[in-house]
């Protein structure tokens, strides 16, 4: 961002990572970060926030009525507002997650991805199809918060009147255009899965792999575990875990 955009602060809303992401760029480029969260946000994500400088500020049940909140604060005081998901800049940082992983693994068939708002699966989806035209891009969304899910149903963006899910990082009850486009165009299906699949996969990475995950960010390794996905014989195929935490293993 240009220096002039950043001399009053930085302000977002986020269910929780794309906050923290936030906070972390605002301490290490010495700017005031505001980030507002929803009630749900989990305990150990506040204490993060504060050892980096960031205001928080606590409004609303759910992300979108957290993130109108932040809209009016940063039009209220003059400070620059950072998408988590609906912003091209985040949209092409998040995809060069695709960049590392096909360097690492370039024959991949399939990469699964779990859909929040819908920011890291555009971004991933984008780049892994630029570099490898033919690889399945597969969303993973709760079965309690199917934003994209039941969009792509019906051909448009769609608000969820209620949401169900534990998975509150996963859990917008709207999308954004510029990301249901994207998915409509690059992604080949958006699958369902229970809380208590993310959490038994959450506890599965956590006995096998040694990693600690939220239950959002073992969605797409639930996908697989609980047969939501079922590769071809001899599909090569990634999951990407996209949160840390300990919500998913407690």
């Amino acid at each position: 961002m240009p220096p002039a955009a950043l001399a009053r602060g930085i302000v977002t809303a986020s269910g929780g990572n794309h906050g923290l992401a936030v906070a972390y760029a605002g301490w290490a480029a010495g700017v005031p970060a505001t980030i507002f969260l929803p009630c749900s946000v989990a305990p150990d994500k506040l204490a993060k926030f504060a050892r980096w400088g960031a205001r928080v500020k606590v409004s609303g049940e759910v992300w979108d009525d957290s993130n109108l909140a932040a809209l009016r604060h940063a039009e209220a005081e003059g400070l620059s507002y950072i998408h988590p998901f609906a912003d091209p800049a985040v949209i092409a940082g998040q995809g060069t997650i695709a960049l590392e992983v096909l360097e690492e693994a370039p024959d991949l068939d399939s990469l699964i991805v779990a859909i929040g708002g819908g920011g890291l699966i555009s971004g991933i989806a984008i780049a892994a199809r630029a570099l490898r035209p033919g690889i399945r891009i597969i969303g993973v969304e709760p079965t309690g918060a199917p934003t994209l899910h039941d969009s792509l149903a019906i051909g448009r963006l769609v608000e969820l009147a209620r949401l169900d899910t534990a998975a509150v990082t996963l859990a917008p009850r709207r999308s954004a255009e510029m990301n249901f486009a994207i998915v409509r165009e690059c992604v080949e299906q958006v699958l369902l899965v229970e809380d208590c699949d993310m959490r038994e996969a959450a506890r599965w990475l956590w006995r096998e792999l040694g990693v600690g995950v939220e239950l959002s960010g073992a969605a797409a390794v639930a996908a697989l575990l609980a047969g939501a996905y079922r590769p071809a014989p001899g599909e090569r195929v990634c999951a990407i875990v996209c949160g840390s935490g300990t919500d998913g293993v407690d």
